[in-house]
């Protein structure tokens, strides 16, 4: 207390008690992959993609990080921090230009020769990649009803399915088989061996393929110490290196994270399902140990809506209130190659995540939204495939005639019924880290009556304000929330302890996933339904 010693009017500055709590931003996302230059295993945050051109290069063949970002900017993303795994500092495998041989350590597609084409039946099929063991094709019905030439292209190595397509021998169609292995295979390649006029579906067969002769590596031997191929370890990483999904825990705005790089390298053949199924588990884990954030996984590529089910259910088995999963791939326009390309859904999706939260507000759920800059889908999507996809987690992005490509789907992988839907845990998260920010004012202070009445007038009027802009559900503010704060929940002995605790519960908005409309004749004039 001040001293008064003389007569006098004093002015004196007294805190009114009122500490408001300001949101905190929700749409700052985390990349983690390859690139071919730039800081190794360091979140950089980058805001533009000039800025991320600047620190980690353009656009890399064969990698998926820079379209990922690109699509994230594009979508509406503002700022984002890359961590690059894999290479050496400064650039890849002993200081490589980053041209696509130098990155991955072996030789550029082009320079492979051509192995021993086969036939199938109107076309021939060649391999342009070795596999691990013998490559095959093989030719079977596809699923469903539908045009006769349509047929299913299974390539295997050795016994294992690595690419699935569903195509058609009908040059017109928009699954037309040479233009999709083009665009989507990297073992094989598909061309015309008749005329346009008799090209057919060939039969149901299995034929064996030739791989082209082994290239010498396009870096130096003693260079290629495989640190361009990072494996499960080198993507957890270590939160005492700050390595990985390690070095973002130091960085608190984060909210979303997404790995596209993973299934390159399962494309590539670096690692296998059981490695992709290792990261993605870190990537939930660090996610669910943060507490205010949530994973993007991508699913591989090349599955139709069985094979998806399957790999969702029996392979990724994840149930995770902190991950959501989105299908299929999507089709996007490849500067660097000048032409269209199939690329993982992450970063287009958490630009996406970020538009909405701008536009909307982190409550309201990210879905029914346009993917910009998808020019197409890895494959189209029916009703009746999303209603089992739906259920068990999958968020479908699909294609709408006049309504262009969106996100049909907001759910998370949990099996919690409570925490079903992104918008809610996002909206939780919100909630989580901006009262925590906002009530650092508490700590050391007396844990008395005025103590408390200030937190719940504080708490209470950031609540009220969410309630007014419709993140709340309830007519008025005492149905959508309750601040409780007293002598029940701060009884003599907690206070003992210096405890002071808050109970807080909020009625979130869920969203309006399923729009029914009732419709019954009625007689006129009478308003009565008919029987």
């Amino acid at each position: 207390m001040p001293s008064y010693l003389s007569p006098g009017v004093y002015v004196e500055e007294v805190a009114s008690g009122s500490r408001p709590i300001e949101g905190v931003g929700t749409s700052v996302a985390a990349f983690v992959g390859l690139a071919p230059s730039g800081p190794l295993n360091e979140p950089i945050l980058v805001t533009n993609w000039t800025q991320f051109v600047a620190a980690f290069g353009s656009f890399t063949d064969g990698y998926y990080l820079a379209h990922s970002v690109y699509g994230f900017f594009n979508n509406g993303g503002s700022a984002a921090y890359v961590v690059r795994v894999g290479g050496a500092p400064g650039g890849v495998a002993g200081e490589a230009s980053g041209t696509p041989a130098e990155v991955t350590g072996a030789p550029a597609p082009a320079a492979l020769p051509a192995g021993t084409p086969a036939q199938l039946g109107t076309f021939t099929v060649t391999a342009v990649s070795a596999g691990s063991g013998p490559l095959s094709v093989e030719v079977s019905d596809p699923e469903g009803e539908g045009p006769a030439e349509r047929f299913r292209l299974t390539v295997k190595d050795g016994d294992r399915p690595v690419e699935t397509f569903d195509v058609s021998a009908k040059k017109s169609s928009r699954t037309y088989v040479v233009t999709q292995v083009k665009e989507r295979s990297k073992l094989i390649t598909v061309q015309e061996a008749a005329p346009a006029a008799q090209l057919a579906r060939p039969d149901n067969q299995t034929v064996a393929l030739v791989p082209p002769p082994a290239a010498a590596p396009a870096v130096p031997a003693a260079a290629d110490d495989g640190a361009a191929r990072p494996g499960p370890a080198e993507y957890v990483g270590d939160s005492a290196d700050r390595t990985g999904f390690g070095g973002l825990e130091a960085v608190d705005e984060i909210s979303m994270v997404a790995v596209p790089d993973l299934m390159a390298a399962y494309q590539r053949g670096d690692i296998d399902l059981e490695a992709v199924k290792a990261v993605q588990l870190g990537l939930i884990a660090h996610c669910e140990l943060m507490g205010d954030r949530v994973a993007v996984i991508d699913p591989p590529p090349g599955l139709n809506a069985r094979d998806i089910r399957v790999w969702r259910q029996e392979t990724a088995g994840y149930d995770s209130k902190y991950a959501a999963l989105y299908y299929p791939w999507i089709k996007v326009f490849d500067p660097a190659g000048g032409q269209s390309r199939i690329v993982p859904p992450s970063g287009h999706i958490a630009g996406v995540w970020a538009r909405n939260d701008f536009e909307r507000g982190v409550h309201k759920a990210p879905a029914n939204e346009v993917v910009r800059g998808a020019v197409d889908l890895e494959l189209q999507i029916t009703r009746g495939e999303q209603d089992l996809l739906n259920p068990i987690g999958v968020n479908c992005i699909r294609a709408f005639p006049g309504r262009g490509i969106r996100v049909w789907g907001a759910r998370t992988l949990s099996s919690d019924p409570a925490w079903r839907y992104l918008n809610v845990r996002r909206y939780f998260n919100y909630l989580e880290e901006s009262i925590l920010i906002g009530t650092q004012w508490v700590v050391f202070e007396p844990n008395d009556h005025q103590l408390w009445a200030r937190i719940r007038r504080n708490v209470s009027a950031f609540l009220v304000n969410e309630w007014r802009s419709g993140a709340l559900f309830g007519a008025r503010p005492e149905e959508a929330f309750y601040v409780k704060c007293d002598e029940e929940t701060n009884p003599p002995e907690s206070v003992d302890l210096g405890r002071v605790v808050c109970e807080i519960g909020i009625a979130p908005v869920k969203p309006a996933e399923f729009v029914i409309f009732r419709l019954a004749q009625f007689s006129s004039g009478s308003g009565e339904l008919e029987e």
